[in-house]
């Protein structure tokens, strides 16, 4: 009977999480999802990691958020504040897609750099952000002093022009209000795409009630999911304790986060052989082995 209750915990401890009576782990992967998405990988590839993988449009998940509002940035603070005496050593933030756009890699695979990842590096850093490719979000991609929208505008949710405002017309207003007593930063840059490894200790240089806080704003404001969220994306590395313009080499990141140092890598932003903006947004049909045009890319990752 022990025998079988074992190998039920750990089938348990495999398929899902660390074993809920074990010290925190090492290491978990938070995994922001909807229920279409395919999360499967991250079971299969990464079975020696704790695993939290939210669902947020689906209240009967294993593990799901109060209210699918703010994009990935409410299933990372709900994990925060609901885990904030048990976090692993590392949490690592990502999207639920393997193969994403903003994915850096030759692939756009979640896949190699989560697997070379540098967690001394991570820990001696607090915070890392998954891309070293500085295209996006570098070398500033908000000025919220100047790109900042009129009362008016912020009132009316439209710019004069009928257009809807941006993230960055509206950030100066979100950050006033999430970092209540802090001085407005002139200029903010930082790779995207809210993808990143944290530090417990990291995470602790705040308080829950700071996490639970910004968490209630999210619920709370006006703004529509993509404001909200992008807004976050250009906060979680201050948060973390990184100055408002963090665009460190990219050669020097691919270096000491993935061990890649013998890059060539012509200037700061990026490295030969790595990532190229790709012209969409969403990966073609067959992706990897098919490419845009429907040509074979000979893709030799597996699948």
């Amino acid at each position: 009977m022990l025998a079988l209750v074992w190998v039920l915990l750990l089938h348990f401890h495999l398929r899902w999480d660390w074993a809920p009576f074990a010290k925190p782990p090492p290491v978990e992967i938070v995994v922001a999802s909807l229920k279409r998405e395919d999360t499967a990988w991250v079971h299969q590839y990464f079975p020696g990691w704790a695993r939290s993988i939210y669902v947020v449009d689906d209240p009967t998940a294993k593990l799901t958020v109060p209210k699918n509002k703010g994009r990935e940035a409410m299933v990372y603070l709900s994990h925060i504040v609901d885990n904030y005496d048990t976090l692993a050593e590392t949490t690592i933030f990502v999207h639920a897609s393997r193969f994403a756009w903003h994915n850096d890699d030759p692939d756009y695979d979640a896949l190699p750099g989560l697997h070379n990842l540098n967690l001394d590096y991570v820990q001696a850093s607090g915070y890392v952000n998954l891309r070293c490719v500085l295209v996006l979000g570098c070398p500033v991609e908000i000025r919220p002093h100047t790109d900042a929208a009129t009362p008016w505008e912020r009132g009316n949710g439209v710019a004069r022009s009928g257009r809807a405002l941006t993230a960055k017309e509206i950030y100066k207003q979100a950050f006033k209000e999430l970092m209540p007593g802090v001085q407005v930063p002139q200029q903010v840059g930082v790779s995207c795409c809210s993808q990143f490894a944290v530090s417990r200790d990291a995470v602790r240089s705040r308080s829950r009630e700071d996490y639970a806080r910004w968490q209630k704003w999210l619920l709370d404001t006006p703004l529509e999911d993509d404001l909200s969220g992008r807004v976050f994306e250009y906060m979680w590395h201050m948060i973390f304790g990184k100055e408002a313009v963090f665009c460190p080499s990219a050669a020097e990141c691919y270096c000491k986060l993935y061990g890649l140092c013998d890059l060539k890598c012509g200037d700061t932003m990026q490295c030969d052989g790595r990532y190229i903006l790709p012209k969409y947004s969403t990966m073609p049909p067959g992706w990897p082995r098919v490419g845009w045009s429907g040509e074979n890319r000979n893709f030799s990752g597996p699948l």
